[in-house]
């Protein structure tokens, strides 16, 4: 027989074919039974045409039609299912009361015909019910008689075999009992009756017993157990794989008892390896691991489904042939060993000449053997990688914290980077991108950790730590795809933040380390073949770290704190110079150039005179970038900064009346917008008077919160009265908004000292009520109020 297919597609097909013909099969027969309910059922009186007619075959019209109807009735959940359940558990009640309550009034002989009878009469009941169709009842009825089979056994031991081992008996009662209803299932299905659903499945469940309970009753020990519970597991396997199995309940329950028993056993070998004293020791649990592979890769050879199976006999061939080393080795050096075992079965994905199951199922305990010897390695280098972090507690001591050799020593980088390579054939093979972005996470942890976990000097140690972060970000940049270049670049972020805290034990090795990272991220942010995201992400860290070189300058050099924003705020200068040169990554930039102008700021805050002279030389900048029209907007922040940095240089030189300054700047700021407004009646009140007023409303208020007298607070709100009243009389946002905040604080201030007073007389329950009452009241009106604020939202915008 010569065909064009490869022997292995070959045996794939015809497996697919097979199964394909068994599930036929299952319908056929199933159908075949619904048939002969359909034929033997019994006729109501007066129907014609219902059931079998003596002497001639069945009409094909009425027939069919009221057969179908009757078979539906018979199968369907209904009042009559309900009722014989009740009365058959009804009975098994009374017949387990008899057996342990009225079995002593009785004597020997009383005792063994009451339960022959009884037992027989309930097993061959349901001989007679089937030919006449009743099929529910015969189900209760065989239940009944499988109980009362239990019963005799208990009867038989009470009375004739109290004295023998009771583990011992159940093991035997329970193989005589499956051999029993498997022969009581099979007799009827070939006397041509529809086959009862409970027999065999019951039969089955009595099946996994015997043998564990006889190797309990000979005091065997876990690895015994375990060869009982893995033999159990290959008849169950032997019963699912049979090709001509019919049954649902023959296929699937023991699929399912096997996989439970087959974990039981290989969790018990498992932990006998584990915990064996010497690799001798270590042998016997071995043996049973390597008979569950054994069984495992069987029943994927002969089932395309069972790629389960595999992995399962693929992780325990690892654990018999590892195991060992545990007894002999360190943890570490353990799992190393294990996973080096695991490696064949990742490889044996591109083995064509086994079946895909198999290949399948290997290859996922090889992965998982994998990732579990990754957590562990993780877990190890965790404290490694955290080091760091305890130099903050003393910058530039040289103590170099946690860099000594610890437990796990190479074992932890050698298991990441065999996991990294596992992880690598398997990306090959698969063509998926999650396995590469696996492996360049490994390989980063194993690689960046090693030097400190070997105990490397601290110059070693960030030359390695910085080749491995320069390697994961060039391929951050060169990488096609977006998976792969995503996980190398949070590597090489995260190797950067952790080198960078480890170079602050050290002034030269921070001066080193944070220039070349630097110079990288710059390099980086350069490249125009690199995606845009790390560009992005490089010309930002570019920008920081240049701060930080001059943050720790300045730091070097023994100026105050104070005085450290002030050399700061030449980063945002020179990312401001350069602006349009800087392309692509100009946002990025800019905002990270923000972000070290805020660091300038909380700098100098220390130091009054100080922060004015930093907040003005930062609205220069943003005044200086403000010229271009791409960045009109930071106009408002330039001018921002300027009135920040007056008022508080105003406040420094201890300046009480703050208006003497704001209103010569407020009255020909607000002419100008007067002009502005004739001159362009559509620009906004923002625009032309929002500025001039808030220099002169801002610090007048500050002051009168400040002030313990009455008559500032007085003028202000007199004037901030007058403002909302202009407002809203010409439709002016900048006046009513500004106008009105204002009012409402300089009111709050005012009433605070009452409403303090009286909240103090009030009872405490009493603002809690109040507080639910109004939240009520909203609740209730919501929707009105909702509407409400829609209006007045309207409103305020239709303002210029």
């Amino acid at each position: 027989m010569n065909t064009s297919l490869p022997p292995a597609e070959e045996l794939a097909l015809i497996d697919h074919e097979l199964v394909r013909l068994d599930a036929r099969r299952l319908y056929l027969l199933g159908r075949r039974d619904w048939l002969l309910r359909l034929l033997y059922s019994p006729a109501p009186a007066g129907a014609p045409g219902w059931g079998p007619a003596p002497g001639r075959a069945p009409a094909a019209g009425t027939a069919g039609i009221a057969g179908a109807a009757s078979a539906k009735d018979a199968s369907a959940p209904s009042a009559q299912n309900v009722l014989l359940t009740l009365g058959a558990v009804l009975l098994a009640v009374a017949a387990l009361a008899f057996t342990l309550v009225s079995w002593g009034s009785l004597g020997i002989a009383g005792r063994s015909a009451v339960l022959a009878v009884v037992t027989a009469a309930a097993l061959a009941a349901p001989v007679l019910l089937l030919r006449r169709g009743l099929r529910s009842t015969a189900e209760s009825v065989a239940a009944l008689g499988l109980l009362l089979t239990v019963l005799d056994a208990y009867a038989l031991y009470a009375v004739a075999a109290a004295g023998l081992d009771g583990t011992a008996y159940a093991a035997g009662a329970a193989a005589s009992l499956a051999a029993l209803w498997a022969g009581y299932g099979s007799a009827l299905a070939r006397r041509g009756l529809p086959g009862l659903r409970l027999p065999l499945p019951a039969a089955v469940l009595a099946a996994q017993l015997p043998l564990p309970l006889a190797v309990l009753a000979a005091d065997g020990g876990p690895v015994a157990v375990g060869w009982a519970l893995l033999a159990t597991a290959a008849l169950d396997a032997a019963l699912t794989l049979r090709p001509r199995s019919a049954a649902v309940g023959t296929r699937v329950l023991p699929a399912v008892l096997a996989a439970l028993l087959g974990s039981g056993a290989l969790l018990l070998g498992t932990a006998a390896s584990w915990s064996a004293a010497s690799p001798g020791g270590a042998a016997a649990p071995a043996a049973l691991l390597l008979a569950g592979a054994a069984l495992g890769v069987a029943a994927a050879w002969r089932e395309p489904r069972a790629a389960a199976a595999a992995a399962a006999g693929g992780v325990a061939w690892t654990v018999a042939v590892g195991g060992p080393a545990l007894a002999a080795l360190d943890t570490g050096w353990a799992v190393a060993a294990h996973l080096l075992v695991a490696l064949p079965l990742v490889a044996s994905v591109r083995v064509r000449a086994l079946p895909a199951a198999v290949r399948r199922g290997s290859a996922w305990a090889g992965a998982g053997v994998a990732a579990v010897g990754a957590l562990w390695a993780w877990g190890a280098v965790a404290s490694a990688l955290a080091a760091p972090v305890a130099v903050l507690d003393e910058v530039w001591s040289g103590t170099t914290p946690g860099w000594s050799p610890y437990a796990p020593g190479a074992s932890a980088p050698v298991v990441l980077l065999l996991a990294a390579g596992a992880a690598w054939w398997l990306s090959r093979t698969l063509s998926r991108p999650e396995p590469v972005v696996a492996a360049v996470v490994a390989a980063w942890s194993g690689l960046f950790a090693a030097p400190v976990l070997l105990g490397f000097a601290p110059a070693a140690v960030f030359a390695a730590q910085l080749a491995v972060t320069g390697a994961a970000g060039f391929l951050a940049l060169r990488s096609p795809g977006r998976s792969v270049p995503i996980a190398a670049g949070v590597c090489a972020l995260g190797g950067a933040v952790n080198v960078s805290l480890g170079a602050l034990d050290g002034r030269a090795a921070t001066f080193a380390v944070w220039g070349l990272l630097g110079a990288g991220c710059a390099a980086g942010a350069a490249y125009g073949r690199a995606p845009r995201w790390a560009r992005s992400t490089a010309a930002g860290c570019a920008v920081g770290y240049a701060a930080g070189l001059v943050v720790v300058a300045a730091a070097a050099s023994g100026l105050a704190v104070a005085w450290w924003g002030l050399p700061v705020l030449a980063v945002p200068a020179a990312v401001a110079a350069l602006g349009p040169r800087l392309g692509p990554v100009r946002v990025p930039a800019e905002a990270a150039a923000g972000a070290a102008g805020v660091l300038a700021v909380a700098l100098a805050a220390q130091r009054p005179g100080t922060l004015a002279l930093v907040l003005a030389l930062a609205g220069v900048v943003c005044a200086g970038a403000a010229v271009r029209p791409e960045r009109r907007a930071l106009g408002w922040a330039a001018g921002a900064l300027f009135a920040a940095a007056t008022w508080v240089r105003l406040a420094s030189d201890g300046v009480t009346a703050p208006e003497a300054y704001t209103l010569p700047v407020t009255l020909p700021a607000l002419a100008v917008g007067f002009l502005r407004r004739r001159k362009d009646p559509e620009a906004s009140s923002w625009t032309a008077y929002g500025p001039g007023l808030a220099a002169t409303l801002l610090p007048s208020l500050l002051a009168a919160w400040a002030d313990t007298g009455w008559q500032r607070p007085l003028l202000l709100g007199l004037a901030s009265l007058a403002l909302t009243l202009a407002g809203a009389r010409r439709g002016l946002q900048a006046p009513l908004l500004l106008g009105g905040a204002v009012l409402a604080a300089v009111a709050l201030h005012e009433l605070a000292p009452y409403v303090a007073q009286v909240a103090g007389a009030l009872p405490r329950w009493l603002p809690p009520a109040l507080a639910g009452l109004l939240l009520l009241v909203v609740g209730a009106t919501y929707e009105r109020r909702l509407a409400d604020a829609r209006r007045l939202r309207e409103t305020i915008g239709r303002l210029r």
